[in-house]
């Protein structure tokens, strides 16, 4: 089941819990901007070269429109369009003042040059400069894209808007991006953790961990989790997958990685079939990689207790309800992994005021905004009896219709 049937079929599950208006709720599932454009570069050989970008723009009701941009040679439109509605119920979730949109080009960055990639972003920019702004639309990076990306949009935005840091989160920290940006997602990962397993009488420290997907949400999670006490006794990543039941030693390994590219030949632990990582035994199951990994043809075979979605829609539909009659408890994307869109949110906020914190403030910030998320989709878990994932999806669409509403929905 692709990203978008998953996606729309949670939000009608939640709108007819909420009791929406027919009308209300197709409104809001339709985008309110889809953006395409061409962008076609001089490659470093000479030869020219087109890719197409893409934004979608899906609701900006809670303030201006947020989300990644991805460069990945699989940036499709259906793909595009459901996780920005995601970041719509994401950030309504997170009770940050913003709406969804979500873009990317289609290309493959590992076969582009560094200049062509610089080429490629500006030119990108160039195309939808006057459809984003610090009050319309603040991208972020995503996958294949980091915070020099956001460094050449910011410059090319800035040629024809002004000096504006606050146009693009995940910048370098030297051109205004926020301390504590790096690990966000990842530590908001280990805040979502701590606060569902206190839920059930458990603490990090003494649970056996899987991380499945070893970039910067899965490396920093598996990093704060090992110094909270947990035991990190697998993970994998595009180069394979490693485990070692005793749990592995993370300091190494992410020392490892940064020198080998991937886990592959770590000799702190024994080589296993990367299909086999999410299978693994263990308390709590991470994936942090792509969306669809946890599918009806696995979904028998887990072993954890808990799920905490640190990937974006990791888990298909047909999966959720086999593992909710095997009692194993998911966290749920629009939850456990917006760490990142939160204190993406908190450099925005500095941008705006001029004024940057400390580290340690950002820090602790994220961790009143997860706690707080937790009670609130908790809370929403009662008053309508369901599960986490429709806890914190009626959570975020109901925020969402009730600014809707109050703007002068014309019903």
């Amino acid at each position: 089941m692709n990203a978008l049937v998953a996606t729309s079929r949670n939000f009608r599950h939640a709108a007819r819990l909420l009791g929406l208006d027919s009308k209300l709720e197709k409104s809001l599932l339709i985008p309110f901007r889809e953006i395409k454009v061409e962008c076609t570069i001089p490659k470093d050989d000479g030869s020219i070269a087109s890719f197409i970008g893409f934004r979608v723009q899906h609701d900006n009701a809670r303030g201006p429109m947020k989300g990644g941009i991805r460069y990945h040679p699989e940036v499709d439109p259906d793909e595009v369009n459901a996780l920005a509605q995601l970041m719509t119920w994401k950030t309504a979730v997170a009770n940050i003042p913003y709406g969804g949109a979500k873009g990317g080009i289609g290309c493959n960055p590992g076969e582009l040059s560094i200049t062509e990639i610089e080429r490629l972003t500006r030119v990108f920019t160039q195309k939808i400069h006057d459809l984003i702004g610090i009050h319309i639309d603040v991208p972020a990076p995503d996958m294949g894209t980091g915070p020099q990306t956001m460094a050449w949009m910011l410059d090319e935005y800035s040629k024809f808007h002004g000096h504006s840091p606050a146009v693009v989160t995940g910048k370098p920290i030297d051109l205004g991006g926020s301390l504590g940006r790096d690990a966000a997602t990842g530590r908001g990962v280990l805040f979502a953790t701590e606060a569902l397993l206190n839920e059930h009488g458990k603490t990090v420290a003494g649970q056996r961990f899987v991380v499945q997907g070893f970039g910067n949400v899965g490396s920093w999670a598996a990093q704060l989790i090992h110094e909270q006490g947990g035991k990190v006794v697998a993970v994998s990543d595009i180069s394979g997958a490693i485990k070692n039941s005793d749990g592995l030693d993370i300091p190494n390994l992410m020392k490892y990685v940064k020198e080998n590219k991937g886990v592959k030949g770590f000799h702190g632990g024994n080589a296993i079939d990367s299909d086999s990582i999410l299978v693994e035994d263990c308390d709590v199951l991470i994936p942090a990689a792509l969306g669809g990994v946890i599918n009806k043809e696995n979904a028998h075979e887990i072993r954890a207790k808990f799920i905490i979605e640190a990937a974006n829609h990791p888990t298909d539909p047909e999966a959720d309800e086999i593992l909710s009659k095997k009692g194993i408890v998911i966290l749920p994307d629009i939850y456990a992994n917006s760490g990142g869109v939160t204190v993406s949110y908190f450099e925005w906020v500095q941008n705006i005021q001029g004024f940057m914190w400390a580290e340690k403030r950002v820090n602790d910030e994220l961790k009143t905004y997860m706690t707080n998320g937790f009670k609130s989709v908790k809370e929403m878990c009662k008053t309508h009896d369901c599960d986490l994932r429709m806890g914190a999806f009626t959570l975020g669409v109901n925020r969402v219709a009730r600014a809707t509403i109050l703007r002068g929905w014309e019903g």
